[in-house]
């Protein structure tokens, strides 16, 4: 499989989970109606998809590290199209949160399985690269969710959102079936789990990676999953929210590109993480003193512009030291920092205050960026 064959599939399997999240962001509302529930119960359920997507996340890297990558990713898939229609016939909240989860769960090979994949064929800067070229694709994600899933909600409510979810699971699992490679190493020896978290728990340098992923992706879901009720505090319509993913992408965008450029002009990864670390803080600023009015979307620019430039280089970075053991390290990464942002989000969604939560969400990225930052610099 050629790199351009490779990076498409690649782009489309790791902008899925995202889409996923993104697309059932405008449907909160109107399932809030549909089961008659109150704003903070129907952002769980954005809570319930990254603590099952935590989950997944190990067990499919365990098993891509098991099976090969090609059949892991295709059986979560598979769960996720079964999920997905099991929301759609769900009478009861309860039963839908039960299919998110499950949704959630086959969700998550997209994300782990794809990284790994990646990382089997790529080393270094090349692999920098390739995460910077996701990262620029990845930008559209938000635009594509929000604005399809506002256009899907107000011509069919929230089971519109969920059968379109179910094609694009569909699509992907015979587009992967047809072209997906499988790159697992023919020796592999399959890593003991325990053996590698009791190393990945004393790794300071890792930590540092987790809790500077986990920054940037709460303060980015924290919109999507507050955004709707900010939308309509401030008298907006769910369209409206869904134009504003087509400007968030642009910053999103916009970091990705810039982020692909500096490393290029040989910027090193941590100033760039810190860079962006400073710019979110900017922003979250921006938007705590704004966010009673539609003008917060103006500052949320500059908070998912700092995710288009940190997220890639972390990524790219994280799991150098675990080179012999990539499906499980990246199980057990992808753990680690998806039971952080989902548990983080159940306490958004409690608080409903974006603004606060971009703000300590900004100021914890500072604070980690600066030591990994001054980590490297003193690295010869």
């Amino acid at each position: 499989m050629n790199f351009k064959s490779l990076m498409a599939l690649a782009i489309a399997l790791l902008m899925f989970p995202q889409i996923a999240q993104t697309l059932y962001s405008p449907a909160l509302s109107d399932i809030g109606l549909a089961f008659a529930v109150e704003p903070q119960v129907a952002a769980q359920t954005l809570s319930v998809f990254f603590l099952a997507f935590a989950v997944g996340v190990v067990v499919w890297g365990r098993l891509c590290d098991r099976w090969g990558r090609r059949p892991t990713m295709l059986a979560g898939l598979t769960l996720y199209a079964a999920a997905t229609g099991l929301g759609l016939a769900a009478s009861k909240f309860e039963v839908l949160l039960l299919a998110q989860a499950m949704a959630a769960f086959g969700a998550s090979v997209g994300s782990v399985v794809t990284q790994t994949v990646l990382r089997d064929r790529y080393r270094g800067p090349e692999l920098a690269h390739v995460f910077s070229l996701m990262g620029i694709a990845l930008a559209a994600s938000p635009a594509l969710g929000l604005f399809a899933g506002a256009s899907l909600v107000q011509l069919f409510g929230y089971r519109g959102v969920l059968a379109g979810l179910l094609l694009i699971a569909l699509v992907l699992c015979a587009w992967c079936l047809w072209a997906l490679p499988e790159t697992r190493p023919a020796q592999l020896k399959v890593a003991p789990l325990l053996g590698t978290l009791r190393l990945m728990l004393i790794d300071l340098a890792l930590w540092r990676s987790v809790v500077l992923v986990s920054a940037f992706n709460v303060a980015l879901f924290s919109f999507y999953s507050l955004g709707p009720f900010v939308f309509q505090r401030a008298g907006l319509t769910m369209q409206a929210f869904g134009y504003s993913g087509v400007v968030l992408a642009l910053g999103s965008g916009l970091g990705a590109t810039l982020n692909k450029y500096l490393l290029r002009r040989g910027v090193g990864s941590a100033t760039l993480v810190l860079t962006a670390s400073v710019l979110m803080l900017m922003g979250a600023l921006l938007v705590w003193l704004l966010e009673r009015s539609g003008w917060f979307v103006v500052p949320m620019l500059l908070v998912v512009l700092a995710f288009g430039m940190a997220i890639p280089n972390l990524l790219s970075t994280a799991l150098m030291a675990y080179q012999d053991r990539l499906g499980t390290a990246g199980a057990l990464f992808g753990l680690f920092y998806y039971l952080i942002i989902g548990a983080s989000l159940v306490l958004v969604a409690l608080g409903q205050q974006l603004g606060v939560t971009l703000l300590v969400c900004a100021s914890v990225a500072v604070v980690f960026g600066w030591q990994l930052h001054e980590l490297r610099r003193r690295i010869p």
